[in-house]
């Protein structure tokens, strides 16, 4: 890695490119025993007290001594590798959240504050999509006075390899003692691909979730509050594959939105598995959503969720960014 024409090292960075993408080169090892350099790239999310906090595009947080830094530039933003449509980081955020939509809402500058008596995090947490208004500390203590008067734990949602403001945050709220707990992949795809797949007339589609599928959802006991964050969305279509009793083989939930369908609860008996059923319910609710116009697809997958990403994967979705929750401190 060369820092100038010359191939000498330089530092050419300083805190105010907070926020930038950069590289960075540091000495590892004993000195002694040679001189060792490690390489760095990502998104510079801090510079206080000696110490850089560089985010890789995955979300992982790299701090480095200031003192054992011996080389930085800032660098172009990383090139686009999605095989799927071009979106920027709000405009998904946005599409994901109306399809999860939350009983309760309050807007702080450009936040929004979600909650849903509890039902998931996506519905009960901050989204923070730009401005909230006022000071961070002082937007933050307005979001956990805000949950805890519902009797709810503050969760920020938020991400990385996405945007350099959104790194920025996620470095602000882990100094401030927030902790993250939940990390996830948000993908997408070309929808067209999906709804080629050959005809699946076993797939029932239905505007609301019957008991049949409310038995194969992974969320048991789904209560009031659930399905009416499970029915709310631009247009929501419930798919289902009838099994040999009472609960279905297979389910799933796509939300069309404008250009976008937005997949979840993509549910197979564990019985059924690697028969394609999976895939059977993706095409029907593809080309349903195919039907109204969308041409774009979505979903979220957490990472150790491998057979999920193993199908998403073969029908063409590609990592947008990775999206996380955090707890605000002292919340359990």
């Amino acid at each position: 890695m060369e820092f100038t024409a010359g191939g000498r090292l330089e530092v050419r960075i300083s805190g105010d490119d907070v926020g930038k993408r950069v590289s960075v080169r540091r000495v590892s090892g004993e000195v002694s025993a040679g001189r060792k350099f490690i390489d760095t790239v990502g998104v510079l999310t801090s510079w206080n007290d000696g110490v850089l906090l560089v985010t890789r595009r995955n979300g992982e947080g790299v701090r480095i001594e200031e003192s054992a830094l011996v080389a930085g530039k800032v660098v172009p933003a990383a090139p686009a590798r999605r095989r799927g449509p071009s979106a920027t980081y709000p405009e998904l955020a946005r599409v994901a959240s109306r399809a999860w939509r939350p009983i309760e809402s309050e807007r702080l500058g450009e936040w929004e504050l979600r909650a849903a008596e509890g039902f998931t995090r996506r519905a009960n947490s901050v989204l923070p999509l730009g401005d909230p208004g006022r000071p961070l500390d002082d937007a933050l203590s307005h979001v956990q006075e805000w949950y805890a008067a519902r009797g709810l734990p503050a969760y920020a949602q938020t991400a990385t390899g996405a945007e350099g403001a959104q790194e920025v945050l996620c470095a602000g709220l882990e100094e401030r003692g927030w902790v993250r707990e939940v990390s996830a992949e948000l993908r997408i795809a070309a929808l067209a691909p999906i709804g080629d797949a050959p005809d699946a007339p076993h797939v029932l589609l239905s505007r609301e979730p019957d008991e049949a599928w409310l038995a194969r959802y992974q969320r048991k006991g789904a209560s009031e509050v659930a399905l009416k964050v499970l029915c709310a969305g631009p247009s929501v279509w419930f798919a289902t594959v009838p099994g040999e009793g009472d609960v279905p083989a297979a389910i799933g939930r796509c939300v069309v939105d404008g250009r976008w369908a937005g997949f979840a609860a993509v549910e197979v008996d564990p019985a059924q598995r690697r028969r394609g059923l999976a895939t059977d319910v993706m095409t029907a609710l593809a080309r349903q959503a195919l039907d109204e116009g969308a041409s774009a697809a979505w979903l979220q997958v957490e990472a150790e969720n491998e057979g999920a990403r193993a199908l998403y994967d073969r029908l063409g979705f590609a990592t947008h960014h990775a999206y996380h929750h955090y707890r605000a401190p002292g919340t359990a």
